[in-house]
């Protein structure tokens, strides 16, 4: 090339372009259910449906090659989500490198909370109320619990906006959770996005579930059974508290992306329960101090808790 202003030649030597090397990546569907069942918690057939149900949403568009596959995208944010461990080693699993995870995640996660219109359902009418109420009778005899509600944390890295909101009462930093079950484990109702020091009784009466049933919507002498002092809900006596059992370890991500991971682990917890995936033993923990209730217990709570209890 000729320099114009100094009027001189130069020469430049053009390095052709090396071909791009891709790694092979994993196919999962050819492992077998042991196998999947150990690191992504799901088995193949599973797999395949959760795949075609999320594939609408994870399919992109794109001129580029070897662009990267939904089964490839869902299972390894599902391995992510069931072991817990470094994305590095989840890509170097899959056959793609980490930064794909990282940009992945965020997709398939919304994919997956997605579904819980259609997985996670707190029970409206008379009819889904008394299935509930049977199952939960059918355990100890005790009538009338439509749900089992209480709350956890779980851990998560110091963020970086008000940081002091989410030091719960053991001093670390967490998103608390609350919970509705019915009598066989299943998830009805799930709110993840209260900061850990928030108290377990503002969250049940701020939630959806919370302002349904202070506008009626139980039938009959229908209750939930759980810690809080509130009105349509039972709570324990201060001899029978259950033990929590808080997830272990540590997410390291902000706020936001700790509760979609919450919630999608939440939607597939019911699609594995309702398929009748068997579920690995939980490891016991020390449970948390409750503490002071920020306001007197309801008296219709009370006084439907002691004529329970003279009934037994």
């Amino acid at each position: 090339c000729r320099l114009p202003a100094a009027g001189r030649w130069c020469f430049v030597a053009v390095v052709p372009r090396g071909n791009r090397v891709y790694r092979d990546r994993a196919d999962f569907f050819m492992e077998s259910d042991e196998w999947l069942l150990s690191r992504i918690r799901l088995p193949r057939h599973l797999l395949m449906e959760l795949c075609n149900a999320l594939e609408p949403q994870l399919r992109r568009e794109t001129r580029r090659s070897n662009a990267l596959p939904v089964p490839v995208q869902g299972c390894s944010t599902l391995g992510f989500l069931a072991t817990g461990t470094f994305q590095r080693e989840i890509g170097d699993r899959s056959g793609i490198p980490q930064p794909s995870i990282s940009r992945t995640m965020p997709a398939v996660l919304a994919a997956i909370m997605s579904l819980s219109e259609r997985y996670i359902n707190f029970p409206s009418n008379n009819d889904q109320q008394t299935g509930i109420k049977r199952d939960f009778y059918a355990i100890a005899r005790f009538p009338n619990v439509i749900g089992a509600v209480d709350c956890t944390h779980v851990g998560m890295k110091p963020p970086s906006i008000n940081d002091y909101a989410y030091i719960n009462r053991k001093s670390y930093h967490s998103v608390y959770v609350q919970i509705i079950c019915d009598a066989r484990m299943s998830i009805l109702n799930m709110v993840a996005r209260r900061p850990g020091g928030t108290h377990d009784s503002f969250i049940f009466q701020n939630s959806n579930v919370g302002h349904r049933l202070h506008q009626g919507a139980l039938h009959g002498q229908s209750h939930l059974l759980g810690e809080h002092r509130t009105k349509n809900l039972m709570s324990a006596t201060s001899t029978a508290l259950t033990r929590r059992c808080p997830a272990g370890g540590t997410l390291l991500y902000s706020p936001e992306k700790t509760c979609n991971i919450i919630l999608a682990c939440g939607v597939l917890h019911n699609i594995a329960l309702a398929n009748g995936v068997p579920f690995a033993d939980l490891q016991p923990v020390d449970p948390m101090s409750r503490d002071p209730w920020p306001q007197a217990p309801h008296a219709r709570a009370l006084r439907r808790r002691e004529d329970l209890i003279r009934l037994f």
